[in-house]
């Protein structure tokens, strides 16, 4: 980013330090006493340049602002561009007039090392804005119990990161030898990764469960031989209320290894019955049967899916009849298979089919003698 020479970018002293800035200071004194004018009208074109930043900071703050709904990508830039910081407007502004104003080289290559150091910093902040902007856009609107309990490691971690690298880009540009530095943060890194994976397991599950959306606070899933409904997901672990009543906890890595199942997402609800009727029924009438459940199944409000004999069973002949609530709540089932079942015992008392005794029916047939 900087275009500092190998030179400039030596190991610095105080010595060094001290006499740049009497050199600045002196360079400075006799570059305003020859060039006031020039400098006059490069401070005007420099003012101009700061009130046109600012009026793009105030844009963006307006497209933070009017967007409606759910935070998208106009809310995201706009909200980049409204953390610009009044340094960086400054120095950019002082960047672009120094030429103009023919400034002395050591004037130059300060304003030039302070307008870097700005613009680094000044890009990490726009990152850091895209980047937990993206996270927000990405997740929506209907997590926010779950994206408020992860958004504040998520913003430590990506500040960590960017300003970590501008602090090193920095300290290059001054001279200073990072390699030992940068080494010794991977390093770090490495050995607390180690022993702390365990919990960045869970960590990258829950923000794989808050980003991939499998599930949400409320719904009611199913994993292993639990069923119970979503109540809140943290960054280590999901606590489920269990249609039993109690709590329970899973850790978010032993979660997602599971099938889950998502049964508030179902679209609709599929029910059975199978009836057992006697051997003496008449194989015309018997014939009949599916035809008829059809017909009972559709009256109900139900989707009829197939019917019919699935078996001879020792001493009943078994049919099954297979059909959808076209609602997804467990309730309109259980409501419409009671009035279903209802409408099938008083239609095959009508037809004269007769079930089968039910101790019969799970009776298996005596061994002949």
């Amino acid at each position: 980013m900087s275009n500092i020479t190998a030179a400039n970018k030596a190991q610095i002293t105080p010595a060094e330090v001290q006499a740049h800035a009497t050199t600045l200071f002196a360079d400075g004194a006799v570059w305003l006493r020859t060039n006031w004018l020039a400098i006059l009208i490069a401070v005007g074109v420099a003012a101009a340049i700061w009130l046109a930043l600012h009026g793009l900071r105030r844009l963006g703050m307006r497209l933070c602002r009017n967007e409606p709904g759910p935070a998208g990508w106009r809310t995201v830039i706009g909200r980049a561009i409204a953390r610009t910081g009044n340094v960086f407007i400054t120095m950019t502004a002082a960047q672009l007039v120094t030429g103009y104003a023919d400034a002395p080289p050591s004037v130059a290559t300060t304003i030039h090392f302070l307008f870097t150091v700005a613009a680094v910093f000044q890009a990490a902040v726009w990152a850091r804005e895209i980047i937990l902007g993206a996270v927000e856009a990405r997740t929506g609107t209907d997590d926010h119990a779950a994206l408020g309990t992860a958004m504040g490691l998520i913003r430590v971690l990506v500040t960590f990161a960017l300003f970590a690298i501008a602090l090193v880009v920095v300290l290059d540009n001054l001279g200073v030898n990072v390699t030992g530095l940068v080494a010794g943060l991977g390093v770090g890194g490495i050995a607390i990764g180690l022993a702390a994976q365990g919990i960045f397991a869970d960590l990258f599950a829950a923000l794989a469960i808050i980003f991939d959306r499998p599930f949400r606070v409320g719904e009611t899933v199913s994993y292993d031989q639990t069923t119970g409904s979503v109540e809140r997901i943290g960054l280590k672990s999901t606590r489920i209320r269990a249609t039993t009543g109690e709590e329970r906890v899973i850790s978010n890595k032993n979660l997602l290894d599971k099938e889950i199942r998502n049964i508030t997402q179902r679209s609709y609800r599929r029910g059975t019955f199978t009836l057992s009727l006697v051997y003496e029924t008449p194989a015309e009438l018997a014939e009949r049967v599916p035809a008829i459940l059809k017909e009972l199944v559709e009256a109900q409000g139900l989707r009829f899916n197939h019917a019919g004999l699935v078996n001879f069973a020792p001493n009943t002949l078994e049919f099954e009849v297979e059909f959808d609530s076209r609602s997804p709540l467990a309730d309109v089932l259980f409501e419409k298979r009671h009035k279903l079942g209802i409408a099938i015992l008083g239609r095959f008392a009508q037809e004269g089919i007769s079930f089968a005794d039910p101790i019969l029916a799970h009776t298996p047939p005596s061994p002949r003698g």
